[in-house]
């Protein structure tokens, strides 16, 4: 089992970034694709961003590309949430979660490990 701890969350004007960081113990995630979800407050959480083992490939919800880049380091067992241009819809909590494989993916069920999320706040 891998245990994720996101950090980086926070307060921010709109048209401000933020970074989100998830790091891994435990059983790495080394050969599995990792993605990024959110929820914000009385909605379903939503797929965000997903990247693959190599870093080769990835994938965006179209409400954020082009503003949020998904990156990660496997020496260090983190993955990465780069979120510029910020508005104030993409206030939620941010989690990361594993896939079951080395793959990218947008469904939620492709994924079977979570962390506890880290609070963004985009104040407008």
């Amino acid at each position: 089992q891998v245990q994720l701890v996101e950090s980086g969350g926070g307060l921010v004007q709109a048209g401000g970034s933020l970074r989100l960081s998830c790091a891994a113990s435990g059983r790495t995630f080394s050969r599995y694709g990792m993605g990024w979800f959110r929820q914000a407050p009385g909605k379903e959480r939503e797929f965000v961003a997903t990247i693959a083992w190599s870093g080769s490939s990835s994938d965006y919800a179209d409400s954020v590309k082009g503003r949020f880049t998904i990156s990660r380091d496997n020496a260090k067992n983190t993955v990465y949430l780069q979120m510029n241009s910020l508005k104030p819809e993409d206030t939620a909590v941010y989690y990361c979660a594993r896939a079951m494989g080395d793959y990218i993916a947008r469904r939620q069920v492709a994924y079977d490990s979570w962390g506890q999320g880290t609070q963004v706040t985009v104040s407008s």
